[in-house]
């Protein structure tokens, strides 16, 4: 025999019955140990329903799951009985749960060891909870697709419950592809075997449309939500493109040929709106956002947009965003949070695949319904797996869900709030992939060490990278010589004369008002006075300095101790450097940038 035995602390866990049947779910008359279990192996239950093996591996070592328990693979124990027969215990980490008919003691039922499709059409005699899957099994009979759900072989199914056709309308959407998008085929995935976020092609793949299948898990206090999503990455007139992500109500239900996933809402089926997402459920994805705005009234502006826009897209912070204690002071103020909100708006379609092209050639800047204020876009690759980053207000979060669908636009689920500040003008510097090069030129002196400060607040005009390149391009000598180990203290001035510290900081606004195009206004920097006018041109801010009209290629970029203003071009005079002598390359602490590099970012 082959027993797996759950811990102490996995029996702690479990509420289900314990009776006879649990213990012979958890056996097998075979002697089988771990290098031998093959993707599945019989139990003893009545039927004989199969024990699904899953291997993981990772980088380090392989996992192995039996159902939705983790074997600890330290603790396998082989012996010999009395009448020489082998018996191996494998310990695992979850009680296996069976699937079991309700009142099995009854006379007449008979269903034990089911298929998917079996499952379906006899749901009611099954012990799952108060759930019900009449409507799906309705539209499964009628199109009909027994035959996916009845298939021999080892297959992942997803069905939704009843709860999950509201709107009634919803059954007209179901079709055979939005049936076959509900299964998996060739892989029995259970939650914990199955890593968050590998993407399985579903049954509805093919020339036409393509979905494929993923698993996300978010925070829900002390637990995660897992849910199952559905991405239709080619899509028709029918069936359109982007993600409906679906809550798992009750996940890992062991089949004869697989298991099977019970899931709020259908899969595929896009046919509520953005404001509908985010209200749909009260524990779900996005109900801290729906909170927050609803905390300004039922017919706030913001809501109504969302409501009434016919092409919207809204990057949404997720419910962990919004339990940071600076974010919490700050949407008590309900005049901020409106700004705030508006900085996740924005007012055109902008699925992944289109960010992803706009920032091809340069940064891609999107504006917000806050007005002036835009939303700036990273995509990073990093070993074929893309990262998408947003920053707006100064805040850079991650997406760490694109692409929901809604009938009137998308949604990607975000990680921090836009524009409530945590990090200092330092820290900013620091993480800023657009600001490396004027952070490595403040490292020298310690010049950037200030940034830290909390008691004074600064402004401060950065250089972005792009500028320091055309900068070089224009005086390689002068470029080089910034970098010299000699060179610090001349470095260090030439960066005090973009910082103010005082009191207060100033927004581009601030300056306008202060600096318009005729009267110049002196700021007080740590170098020399900075004399600046300000003017707005085609929905962008330019700075005058020294005669010459500069860029502010992101304006207001808030910090917790002042704001920093990305330009176009430093503040450099000719006088600033002067290199003497010959100039050699192991002379600079910065790497030189090639040509190639060079044409790149010069594009952005």
């Amino acid at each position: 025999m082959t027993l797996f035995a759950p811990t102490n602390q996995a029996f702690q866990r479990y509420t289900g019955e314990m009776d006879d049947s649990l213990v012979l779910f958890h056996i097998s008359n075979l002697a089988t140990t771990l290098t031998n279990l093959d993707y599945s192996i019989s139990s003893e239950l009545d039927g004989n329903p199969p024990l699904w093996i899953t291997r993981r591996r990772d980088s380090m070592h392989d996992d192995i799951y039996v159902n939705n328990a983790k074997v600890d693979i330290t603790r396998t124990y082989q012996a010999t009985n009395r009448n020489g027969k082998q018996q191996v215990l494998h310990v695992i980490d979850q009680v296996l749960q069976p699937l079991l008919p309700l009142g099995q003691s009854s006379v007449g039922t008979t269903v034990y060891n089911p298929n998917a499709y079996q499952f379906l059409e006899h749901s009611d005699l099954f012990d799952i909870g108060q759930h019900r899957l009449r409507s799906f099994r309705q539209k499964v009979n009628q199109i009909p697709k027994k035959d996916v759900f009845d298939a021999d072989g080892r297959h992942t199914f997803f069905i939704p419950v009843d709860e999950g056709f509201k709107p009634t309308t919803r059954s007209d959407l179901i079709d055979g592809k939005v049936v076959d998008g509900h299964v998996i085929p060739h892989h029995v995935l259970f939650t914990q075997a199955t890593p968050d976020g590998e993407e399985f092609k579903s049954m509805a793949f093919s020339d036409n449309v393509k979905v494929i299948i993923s698993f996300t898990s978010t925070p829900n206090g002390k637990n995660d939500i897992t849910y199952v999503k559905s991405n239709t990455v080619a899509g028709d007139a029918k069936h359109s493109r982007g993600v409906v992500l679906a809550d798992i109500v009750r996940a890992n239900i062991p089949v004869k040929n697989g298991v099977v996933h019970l899931i709020q809402r259908p899969l595929m089926v896009v046919d509520t709106t953005v404001v509908d997402f985010l209200k749909e459920k009260e524990d779900g994805p996005l109900c801290k956002f729906y909170e927050v705005i609803m905390d300004l009234g039922e017919h706030n502006q913001f809501l109504n947009e969302l409501t009434l826009a016919k092409d919207i897209t809204l990057f949404a912070p997720s419910n962990e965003a919004w339990n940071e204690p600076n974010v919490q002071n700050i949407i008590r103020n309900h005049q901020k949070l409106k700004d705030i909100l508006n900085l996740h708006l924005v007012r055109e379609r902008l699925p992944l695949d289109a960010i992803i092209h706009n920032n091809m050639n340069q940064i891609y800047q999107a504006p917000t319904a806050l007005q002036r204020k835009y939303l700036y876009f990273n995509v990073i690759n990093h070993q074929n797996n893309l990262t998408l980053t947003v920053e707006g207000g100064g805040v850079n979060a991650t997406v760490t869900q694109t692409n929901i669908a809604a009938t009137n636009g998308f949604v990607h689920i975000i990680d921090r709030v836009l524009g409530i500040p945590y990090t200092t003008v330092f820290e900013k510097m620091k993480t800023d992939p657009m600001l490396n090069i004027t952070y490595n030129m403040g490292k020298r002196q310690m010049f950037n060490q200030q940034l830290k400060e909390m008691e004074h607040r600064f402004t401060y005009f950065v250089p972005r990278d792009h500028a320091w390149l055309k900068f070089q391009i224009r005086h390689p000598t002068a470029y080089k010589a910034l970098f010299r180990e000699d060179f610090g203290y001349y470095t260090k001035q030439i960066l005090e004369r973009h910082v103010i510290r005082s009191e207060r900081s100033y927004t581009v606004s601030d300056l306008k008002l202060l600096a318009n195009e005729t009267h110049p206004f002196v700021l007080p920097t740590t170098r020399d006075p900075l004399r600046l006018r300000v003017k707005e041109s085609d929905k962008n801010y330019y700075v005058e300095w020294n005669g010459h009209w500069i860029h502010v290629f992101r304006p207001d970029v808030e910090c917790t101790n002042g704001i920093i203003h990305v330009i176009d071009e430093p503040f450099v005079l000719e006088s600033d450097i002067h290199v003497t002598g010959g100039v050699t390359r192991s002379a600079y602490t910065f790497p030189l940038i090639t040509p190639f590099i060079i044409a790149i970012i010069l594009n952005n």
